[in-house]
């Protein structure tokens, strides 16, 4: 089912957002000896470990648990409230909840529902998401007929569960509208049809979009204990893009201020958090819609969302689930940027060497799960959805593994996710300080160990003013001290500090000491603003791991008319 991220006003990281002193430190990629104080996890979570799953559905909770020891799965709720469509009409009297919460229990998996359901409502009117999303918020009709919807849900997962948790993940991107759409970064800026609809369970609430977040309380406490409700965090809900603005600390803590602030404002308790990262493969967008790799997330981008989520976990004290993660990867052969089966890093990043601190990071900013799954047909499945059974096209660039199953990402994902559980899963609280430390005892003199590599980059354009329609050559020279091999990453930045284009050499080979130059020839388009361009420089290890050095301003040129 698609959830469709806008594309973000990016109205300069000039806008004053003070960071406030709860901000957290920067989310590094090493684990630490001691995990940083969190606030609980809800009563009825059913964890003690971190916890993975996937977009599953009904009859596959079995086949699921039998691949790896997978503790949630989930299911879009949707097709509108007052459509004929709606969840509640695929099996009589929506029991299709009922019985996907007994058969993800049977499993011994605990089922999450994701209630897209307001969009897909009539008569939504407007000209895009945002606009038809909170027409139908404060359309009396429209909403009479959700809260009845709700109630159904609660009253059907409570049916199934015998008082187990069931998550209900509540309207993914309505509440970064919203957010957008408040005059003072307040629930209460923003109508919504709530008393007003006349439904006596919610007699007294505000008609607004706080009182829309308390009615969801109002209704589970009256019909369905058992259920655990989670709010969304959209990053783009700040009217800033983290990824395409490259924000820094600072920036970042601010951010994560703000939409801790508007959840405040709310005036009511979700048990959890979900986030979302993408909702497409980075291939998928380069592909489809031909973003030039503006999609794919460097090492830098990971540790700054972590950082915003910690942010924001510190200062709401509800814990995280990162949802609708993409599930292309970057190493198998399937993964060739075909329909079905798209690239992406971000299941390398997480689960590659679960020992390299990526996930542990994550852990210790709050996140207690990852749900995998995409957010449009065509995206690439851990699962055999396009039917085309084992495939291995031939090797290109990283993809060089042969296939480990019928799965579209060729087998990757689920072999890491047993991996993961093979080698013990993270816990989510994982220790104390330490105790006093011993008494040292004369041990034998370390080994020497070899200087850094000293990298030092450099770039040059073939011309400072370009005019649309025309080319420009980026020509880029990278010097190690030591010979090896890194991943060596260009990346252009447009007037308002997006990334607009990339290009990478995952493997290129230095002798020491000796120069390398790396040319890149990109056309400018028609469409392109006019404005500054940014060239930007990274050296990693290769397969996208560690970043070396960082050479943010390695050269600039001018798009002109």
């Amino acid at each position: 089912m698609l959830i469709r991220r806008i594309a973000s006003a990016l109205l300069g990281l000039a806008v004053v957002l003070a960071a406030l002193p709860f901000a957290a430190g920067a989310a590094g990629v090493a684990r630490a000896s001691v995990a940083p104080a969190l606030p609980p996890v809800p009563a009825a979570w059913p964890f003690a470990d971190l916890q993975l799953g996937f977009a599953d559905s009904p009859g596959g909770a079995a086949a699921l648990r039998t691949s790896a020891p997978f503790g949630m799965r989930y299911q879009y709720l949707a097709g509108g409230v007052n459509t004929g469509s709606g969840w509640a009409t695929w099996n009589t009297a929506g029991n299709f909840v009922t019985w996907y919460v007994e058969e993800s229990l049977a499993a011994g998996i605990t089922p999450v529902f994701p209630y897209y359901m307001l969009l897909q409502s009539n008569p939504a009117v407007g000209a895009d998401e945002a606009a038809q999303d909170l027409s139908n918020l404060r359309n009396v009709a429209t909403m009479t007929a959700y809260w009845a919807d709700v109630t159904l849900f609660m009253q059907r997962a409570a049916a199934g569960a015998g008082g187990k948790p069931v998550v209900l993940h509540v309207e993914p991107d309505l509440w970064g509208y919203i957010e957008q759409a408040a005059a003072h970064n307040a629930g209460a800026d923003v109508p919504a049809a709530v008393a007003s609809t006349g439904n006596i369970s919610l007699a007294g609430l505000p008609n607004t979009a706080a009182g829309f977040a308390q009615a969801f309380v109002r209704l589970r406490d009256a019909y369905a204990p058992n259920v655990l409700l989670a709010y969304h965090l959209s990053g783009w809900g700040t009217m800033i893009d983290l990824h395409a603005s490259q924000t820094t600390d600072a920036e970042t803590d601010a951010l994560s201020a703000k939409a801790a602030n508007f959840y405040a404002s709310l005036g009511t308790n979700f048990d959890l958090a979900f986030t979302d990262l993408s909702d497409r493969d980075a291939g998928f967008y380069t592909q489809i819609y031909g973003d030039s790799g503006a999609s794919w997330w460097n090492p830098t981008d990971f540790p700054r969302y972590a950082r915003f989520i910690k942010a924001f976990v510190a200062a709401t004290g509800k814990r995280m689930i990162v949802w609708q993660i993409p599930m292309g990867n970057t190493v198998m052969r399937a993964t060739n940027d075909s329909w079905g089966h798209y690239a992406d890093n971000r299941p390398e990043w997480f689960l590659a060497d679960t020992a390299d601190g990526h996930l542990a990071a994550w852990r210790d900013a709050g996140v207690i799960g990852l749900l995998f799954g995409g957010g449009a047909t065509g995206t690439t499945c851990a699962c055999d959805a396009m039917g085309d059974g084992v495939t291995n096209p031939a090797a290109a660039g990283t993809h060089t593994r042969a296939s480990l199953s019928a799965d579209d990402d060729g087998g990757y994902l689920r072999n890491r996710v047993a991996a993961y559980y093979a080698s013990g899963a993270l816990a989510l609280d994982p220790g104390v300080a330490p105790g006093p430390t011993p008494t040292p005892i004369a041990t034998p003199a370390p080994t020497p160990t070899p200087a850094p590599v000293r990298w030092t980059t450099r770039a040059a354009v073939s011309s400072t003013l370009v005019q649309r329609r025309h080319y420009v050559t980026v020509t880029t020279t990278v010097t190690a001290s030591r010979a090896g091999t890194a991943l060596i990453d260009i990346e252009l930045y447009g007037p308002t500090g997006k990334k607009t284009a990339q290009r990478y050499w995952s493997a290129a080979a230095f002798a020491a000491g000796v120069p390398r130059t790396l040319r890149w020839t990109w056309y400018v388009s028609s469409t392109r603003a006019i404005g500054p361009y940014t060239v930007k420089i990274g050296v990693f290890r290769p397969a996208w791991g560690a970043l070396l050095v960082w050479n943010n301003r390695a050269s600039l040129f001018r798009v002109i008319r």
